[in-house]
């Protein structure tokens, strides 16, 4: 039986990906998804929102679900070439997860977009009379369910949201989910720091080969400040043990040129002779007082009371 052209029994191919209608080398390379494999991009939630249903791969037996590596990547490159053509004021970042606060700001230094690491304060979008009224044509945000916030008030004034969506994640208001694991550190890290690069090479700005841009991926990672004033403190430590080792031995032996210091390197070289008494400028004072008498003279008669 067939109802109209197709098959009861025949299911529909699905659409074409992404990755068939980019050019070829906008394909990730082995190195890219070895990354996202290294820093758990692929790691979902046990919960799953219906929305994220397409961007899952398979669910675990312990019931975690893991995403698709390539729609994730397909969906980078997708906002990247959303973000390549705006001007970088008109984009804002957010990040009000911690673990995502250094790699918006690494982002917002490399790429020149407005950037905001911690509380979204109300009213940044809608509220004019505030001192941060900011009117962005693009938000990207580093979780939709964190930063629900901002993403209510962008579709307040209709700003469309690139995010970084894990398996929970709402996609209410989202206009581009990019899938990932945006609870590690790693995984948040690693997302902006390939979401920077394809940017930057979108745009010309770096070549597209595996050295052309040199900034590792580390600087994008979150860092503990516990952590941060310890290697701080070995290193200062460590300059100092190595100053110390580097000191010269100080000397003992006055005869050795240019040891003497001080009052005795003037005695010795303006040729002082220390047994000489010394030059009288006013009274002598090795002089016997005057008007006085010795100890040694006897002592002077006194009148008797007799």
């Amino acid at each position: 039986m067939k109802r109209g052209n197709l098959k009861y029994n025949q299911r529909p191919k699905p659409p074409a990906v992404l990755g068939s209608k980019v050019p070829a080398i906008l394909n990730p390379t082995d190195d890219d998804i070895s990354l996202m494999l290294a820093a758990q991009c692929h790691i979902g939630s046990k919960n799953c929102e219906s929305a994220m249903l397409p961007y899952v791969w398979k669910r675990r037996a312990d019931g975690v679900h893991l995403l698709n590596i390539g729609k994730t990547w397909e969906k980078l490159v997708l906002a990247a070439r959303i973000i390549a053509p705006m001007a970088p004021e008109d984009i804002v970042v957010i990040s009000a997860r911690p673990y995502g606060h250094r790699a918006v700001l690494k982002f917002a230094a490399n790429t020149g977009v407005t950037a905001i690491a911690g509380r979204f304060t109300p009213g940044n979008f809608t509220n004019y009379v505030t001192r941060q009224y900011k009117e962005p044509r693009l938000l990207i945000v580093t979780d939709p369910r964190v930063d629900h916030q901002a993403i209510r008030e962008a579709s307040y004034v209709n700003i469309p949201v690139i995010a970084l969506c894990d398996t929970d994640a709402p996609l209410k208001f989202v206009d581009v989910a990019i899938p990932t694991n945006n609870k590690a550190k790693h995984s948040i890290g690693l997302i902006w720091w390939m979401l920077c690069r394809e940017v930057l090479r979108l745009k010309g700005t770096v070549p597209r080969t595996p050295d052309g841009w040199n900034v590792m991926v580390d600087m994008f990672f979150y860092r503990d400040p516990d952590e941060i004033d310890k290697e701080l403190e070995e290193t200062r430590l460590a300059k100092e043990a190595a100053a110390a080792a580097e000191a010269p031995v100080g000397t003992t032996d006055w005869d050795v040129a240019g040891g003497a210091t001080g009052a005795v390197g003037a005695a010795q070289a303006g040729g002082l002779d220390w047994s000489a008494e010394p030059a009288a400028e006013g009274a002598d004072w090795a002089a016997e007082p005057t008007g006085a008498a010795s100890w040694g003279d006897a002592a002077p008669a006194t009148a008797s009371w007799e």
